[in-house]
């Protein structure tokens, strides 16, 4: 009982419980009574006031919004919290104090004064976070203290709010996956051209399908009704392979070679959503993070949570690859090794789309490369020739590929990802059936 009593009790009021207690033993003891008066009554106010502070029931309603729900790392969100009371009675001193994680900063305090019968107090404060994760915010503890100072009584409330912190997205040039690809333009013209009207793969009709569907030269030859399949939905579909293995990166926190591959499968996954484009990532273990509907909000959200994998290789992934419908192709990998750049050029289809984004991971694991790329990024032209200058690290695994068709682009700490996506050609130019790089060099050149 007296513990409980006692944990409600300030520095101050324990202090005084054993003032009064000295002074009331002393004057007793001496036969001293104004002593003793003094000792009682310095033992019975904090006691009184730990009555009073326990007994008063306030009852209050507490509603926490957070804006916008879910942020990139490093950008700022603000929190409203809204506290009404609903009790027939003033309050007293309180302080009030919101629970955050401290990856998202120092807990926000407020001392609340008397709040008047059915009155309100709104309370606004900012999160902002440079590591990505999801994050629970609350709940709201009030500590109610008296006028002396002599008893602080916590009280929490039980709602908590979900605050995603997702990586740091990059805002993409339209160059080669979008107007080229989807359909308009010199892309449609020249795919059309190289097609014809003989490769169209027609079905039986339905019920409902318009007439105008109908396919004459196969219904002529199966002696049924046949109709044209929907016209180059492959053309607006991607997939993004996304090299998550611990051993395929270097570096450490926020400037690791993992933390650019996520921000890069990021930027991309919106890039493509807002481009009209269906998308599917997956991961080396052949997991997908995100497809269909919605598909920019679940890879953000999946993309918040994700952690290295243990897997020793990218098998599982290009098992996964080489069974997904034909369409645009971005891989953002790791360490490459030539055997392991072989298996993902087989993972290229015939006029299809191929990009392979390379990591030169060494360029992490060096001393100062969050602090080189900061100062690549305020120098656009520095930043620009670093990219342009392909590392010694990815020259075996980038022969192999753009020999097969694909288009390669070697990363470094100090490339910045939108200015990289910059470097790739228009999709016209990408789409070279497997045929024609026969009188190729393996750099994809013209022998």
């Amino acid at each position: 009982m007296w513990r409980s009593w006692l944990a409600g009790m300030t520095t101050r009021g324990t202090s005084f419980l054993a003032a009064g207690v000295a002074a009331a033993l002393a004057g007793y003891a001496l036969d001293e009574r104004s002593l003793l008066c003094v000792g009682v009554a310095l033992f019975a106010l904090p006691v009184f006031t730990a009555i009073a502070a326990r007994r008063a029931r306030y009852r209050l309603s507490c509603s926490r919004s957070v804006s916008p729900p879910r942020i990139p790392a490093g950008n700022t969100a603000h929190v409203t919290l809204r506290l009404h009371n609903i009790s027939r009675l003033p309050t007293g001193l309180m302080l009030a104090e919101d629970s955050i994680p401290y990856a998202l900063g120092t807990r926000p305090r407020y001392v609340l004064d008397n709040i008047e019968r059915d009155g309100t107090r709104i309370l606004t404060y900012t999160l902002r976070s440079d590591l990505r994760g999801k994050f629970e915010v609350g709940p709201l503890q009030l500590r109610v203290a008296d006028s002396f100072g002599l008893v602080e009584i916590t009280r929490s409330f039980s709602g908590r709010t979900t605050f995603v912190v997702t990586p740091r997205v990059y805002p993409l040039a339209r160059t080669m996956i979008s107007r080229a690809w989807a359909g308009e333009g010199d892309g449609r013209s020249r795919l059309t051209a190289t097609a014809g009207e003989d490769d169209v793969i027609p079905r039986n009709y339905r019920d409902g399908d318009d007439m105008r569907r109908v396919h004459w030269r196969s219904t002529a030859r199966y002696g049924e009704l046949m109709v044209r399949r929907e016209e180059q939905q492959w053309r607006n579909r991607a997939t993004v392979l996304l090299d998550t293995r611990a051993a395929g990166h270097m570096g450490s926190g926020p400037s690791s070679s993992f933390e650019y591959a996520i921000s890069a499968a990021a930027s991309i996954g919106v890039h493509l959503a807002q481009e009209g484009l269906s998308g599917q990532v997956i991961t080396d273990q052949g997991t997908s993070l995100a497809a269909g509907m919605m598909f920019e909000d679940m890879l953000l959200d999946a993309l918040a949570v994700i952690k290295p994998s243990r897997a020793n290789n990218l098998d599982e992934g290009f098992k996964v690859l080489r069974t997904s419908a034909a369409g645009v192709t971005i891989a953002i990998i790791g360490s490459l090794d030539a055997d392991a750049a072989e298996r993902l050029a087989a993972c290229r289809k015939e006029g299809s789309q191929s990009i392979a984004l390379l990591l030169a991971v060494r360029s992490w694991a060096a001393a100062g490369a969050a602090g080189q790329a900061d100062h690549d990024r305020a120098d656009p032209s520095a930043a620009s020739q670093a990219g342009l200058t392909e590392p010694e690290e990815i020259a075996p695994a980038a022969a192999v590929l753009r020999a097969a068709g694909w288009h390669v682009i070697g990363l470094t700490a100090s490339t910045p990802f939108d200015l990289a996506w910059e470097q790739l050609p228009r999709a016209a130019e990408m789409l070279v059936p497997a045929a024609s790089l026969a009188g190729r060099d393996p750099a994809g050149r013209l022998a």
